[in-house]
Formats: C-alpha cells, structure tokens, sequence
C-alpha cells in the first residue's frame, strides 16, 4: 500500500473514532469498506490493522467494538487458515486485546466484541481461556469461545452439537449411539468439512451477537429453553381414520389422482400405489414396496432419535435471534401468536400447516381454526414424531413443500411459519403450491426472514452453516418474496416486521 493509501485508510480510522454519534454508522461502513469486503480482505487490510488496533486503544468506549468486531472480521478472512498474513497481523496485537478485555467497566458489548476478535488464535487458546476465567461470561459465550479456540479431534470430533451453543447440548445414550454412528461413516474429508462448518457457525453466532451488542447494547437474556421429556418424541398410536377426515383433498403425489384410505395405509385410485400411516402421521415420500410395508414404517418411527425436541426448545428460539437480529427480543413468542391468531382466516377447506416442524405454531393454529380442520405437512420424520405427541388430534403428512399432496383449490388456509428459509431454493415452488392449493379467498400468511441491509450482520447471519444451508445460511429479499406471492395469484394484505423479520399475509385471488 502507497502512503497515500495509507493515510486515507487513516483518514477514515480518525473519521469513524471522531464522528459525531449520528454521523458513526456512515463512517464505519466506510471504514469497512475499505478494508474488507462480504469476507474478503482488500488490498488495503494488511497494513490498515496497526492502525486500527491502535485506534481500539485509543478511542472511546462507544468506538472499541466496531474496530473489535472489524479486526476480528478481518481475522476470520483467511479463514480456514490461521496463518494468512493478514491474521498475523492481528494476532501480534494480542497482548493489547487481552488487557483491554482485563479492564474493568468496559461493559458487555466491548467485552462481546473482545469475545469475538479472540476466537480466531487457536493457538493462544490457553492464554486465552486463561484471561477470560475470571469474568464471570455467560456459559453459552466461554462454551462458543472454547469450541472457537478448540483443533479437530478425529477420535473425539463432536460434530452437530454447537447450535446455538456448545454448553446447551445434553444427550442421552441412544443420541449419543445415533451421533457415533452417522460420524463414524465420515470420510476423513468430510469430517474436516462438517468440523469447519461447525467452527464457521460459531463464529457466524459469536459476531452476529456482538455485533447487534455494539450497535445497540446489551443483548437481553435469552428465553429460558428446556428440552421436554424425551417421552414426548413417540407418535401416539392412532389409525388411518384421523388422516382419512382429510382424504378428500389429498392426493397422489406420483399421479395426482385421490388416495383411498385402507388398513395402515392409504392407494392411490389411479397408480394403486401404496402409502403407509401410522401414528397418524402419513407417508407421502414413496410408495411402499413389495416387501416393505406398514411394519417398516413403524420400525422407522421407533429409530427416529427425539431431537426435535431439542429444537424446538432451544435451536428455533436462539434461530430467530441471529436471523431477525432479534437479539434485544424485539418480537416475542407472544407477538407470533398474535400475529397468526389475527391473520390465519380460512375458507371451506381444511387449513395446512406447511413445515410444521415440531408443533409450536402448530398448537397456536389449532386455537385459531379448531384442531379438527388441520393437517401439519414436514418432510422430517423427527419433527412430525414430537408434533404428533403433543398434537395427539392433528394428523401429519411427510411430504415436501415443493410438490403439495393436495388438489387444486381444496384447502382454506395455508400457514408457513419459520420455515420458507429452511427450503430457501424451493421457496418459489412451495409458494406457488400454496397458490394452487388455497381456494379462492383463503389466506396464506408466513413468517421469514430478510437479508439485513448492514454487510456485516448480513455476513453474519450468511456465516451459519445448518443442515439446509451447508454453504451458508440464505435469506430473502423482500421484493423477491412478493414477486412469489403474485405468481402465485396471491394479494398482499399484510407485510409488516421489525429487524430483519418478514410477516406477512396474503389472500388468493377469486
């Protein structure tokens, strides 16, 4: 970098550090983008970080933890490497980080920030831990700090257990065999790339919660999560007769002709392929074989471990946080029923709740429109199993949101609540089935999330790595969703959200 270079990178140091409070978001986007770029470091980030670590010295409280967050972003752009240049450069300043980390008062978001920045020097990792032992850190922070410092253990990987923390994971026997058993399968490549999208999720939650702390203040406690008895994964018994109230707007998924309810299964009138159902729940993903039939099917139910409940305590609460930059609670699990109690109003027909997961909107929509109307639709087994025990009067469809096993015009209301991101790339299918299965003047109302119009939040919320978005987290943008929405000859009639939610509520047209 030229010394002209230079002393503008400096120039926009000084500008951000000295900004007037409503002029410091415009001075720090500038900064950044300067020096780096959607997780990318510019040809000016080497040797800006000497000046910005200075800067995080000498500049207010209010400042330190934008330039915290920005030298730990810069960190984390050589990532999987720790060795790049530009994370060397960071790292010799480690001394300065941790005695600021050391100083009383500095409060929670600078600390959070601090947090941050520390989790890229694996190779400190005893120093660290060792500074940060007498601060009294929330557990899910020093757990997300440890597992940020920790190196890959083959014999020992403990993979898919980071989300949203390390320290809320408590598994029982059978979890841990199911856990075993799927990582030893793994190729050695494979277990360095589920290792690093593990680290990678960490990292994304850390600086997601840092972040909104920087900005806005000291995040509120989260909601208090414990996983329900694990009895409660088990699918009551129940016959073909709760499904077949529904039968006359199912359909084939193969031929589209109506399906005939039977004994432990459901054929098809057109195909005659079978499908088989128990404990209510309905399986739509393939016919049965020959040699396979109702038996399997409740074999494969008996295998399914209870994580749902897991995630539906602890993961899908802590999700909304990172997604809707709802870190200050912003919109509550009350604010959601309300929404869905308001604007969930069905015409003739029975109502789906389209990737249901494991029953938590669910419960809210059967108050609404009477448990009798509903039909929860979820292509993971795990989920409809948890719904099944707490729903014991909703039956339960396995089957995909891209290709609805319904007739044209035969349900009164679709509701898909924190789901659409989950199948981002199917999200314009999935909307347009519920076009074509929603009859004229029934509703469609969802709850989703938008890409934030901050870069670095945005990289944040993209950083997480789930089982739908191994390549990163995506989320929409709203003009998309509404071009969706009227392909699918549905009016808006609500959009509203704060942060980076989208509710929204839509009517088919006649």
């Amino acid at each position: 970098m030229n010394a002209a270079t230079a002393h503008a990178t400096d120039a926009l140091i000084d500008a951000f550090v000295n900004a007037a409070p409503e002029q410091a978001e415009h001075h720090y986007r500038t900064l950044v983008e300067a020096v780096w770029d959607d997780g990318e470091p510019t040809a000016s980030a080497l040797d800006a970080v000497p000046a910005l670590a200075a800067a995080l010295e000498r500049a207010g409280d209010g400042r330190r933890g934008h330039l915290a967050i920005l030298l730990g972003l810069l960190a984390e752009s050589e990532h999987p490497t720790v060795a790049g240049p530009v994370t060397r450069a960071v790292r010799a300043h480690l001394d300065a980080y941790l005695g600021l980390l050391r100083t009383g008062g500095i409060g929670t978001p600078l600390t959070l920030a601090l947090l941050y920045l520390l989790s890229h020097f694996p190779a400190d990792r005893d120093r660290i831990l060792a500074a940060v032992s007498g601060l009294e850190l929330d557990p899910a922070d020093l757990s997300r700090l440890d597992r940020a410092l920790s190196e890959l253990d083959p014999g020992r990987p403990g993979l898919g257990r980071v989300w949203p923390s390390p320290s809320v994971w408590t598994l029982n026997e059978d979890e841990v065999a199911f856990d075993q058993s799927w990582v030893k399968a793994l190729s050695p490549q494979q277990l360095l790339a589920a290792w690093d999208n593990d680290t990678r999720t960490v990292l994304g939650c850390t600086g997601a919660r840092a972040y909104w702390a920087v900005c806005h203040g000291d995040p509120a406690d989260a909601p208090a999560a414990a996983v329900p008895d694990r009895a409660r994964a088990t699918a009551p018994a129940a016959g073909t007769e709760l499904i077949a109230a529904h039968a006359a707007a199912l359909r084939c998924p193969s031929c589209h002709k109506e399906l005939e309810p039977g004994d432990g299964r459901f054929t098809c009138t057109g195909c005659a392929a079978d499908y088989p159902a128990a404990g209510g729940i309905l399986d739509l993903t393939a016919p049965v074989g020959e040699e396979a039939g109702v038996d399997d099917f409740l074999e494969k139910l008996s295998q399914v471990p209870s994580m749902g409940l897991f995630y539906e305590a602890v993961a899908r609460p802590s999700f909304l946080r990172v997604a809707g930059s709802n870190w200050g609670g912003a919109v509550t699990p009350d604010d959601e029923d309300r929404y869905i109690a308001e604007h969930v109003k069905p015409v003739d027909g029975p109502v789906v709740d389209l990737a249901a997961g494991a029953g938590r909107w669910t419960t809210v929509i059967a108050e609404a429109v009477g448990a009798d109307r509903l039909v929860a639709v979820d292509s993971s087994l795990p989920m409809l199993n948890v719904l099944r025990g707490r729903l014991p009067d909703v039956p339960a469809v396995l089957a995909g949101a891209a290709d609805l096993p319904f007739a044209d015009a035969s349900v009164g209301a679709v509701v898909c609540w924190n789901a659409l991101q989950a199948f981002y790339d199917e999200a314009p299918a999935a909307i347009a089935e519920a076009g074509r299965i929603l009859r004229p003047g029934g509703t469609f109302t969802a709850m989703t999330f938008r890409r934030s119009e901050d870069p670095v939040y945005r990289y944040f919320q993209s950083a997480h790595r789930f089982p739908q978005h191994e390549g990163g987290l995506r989320l929409f943008e709203p003009e998309d969703l509404r071009r969706w929405l009227t392909e699918a000859g549905l009016t808006i009639r609500e959009e509203s959200g704060p942060g980076t939610f989208v509710f929204l509520t839509a009517v088919k047209e006649a």
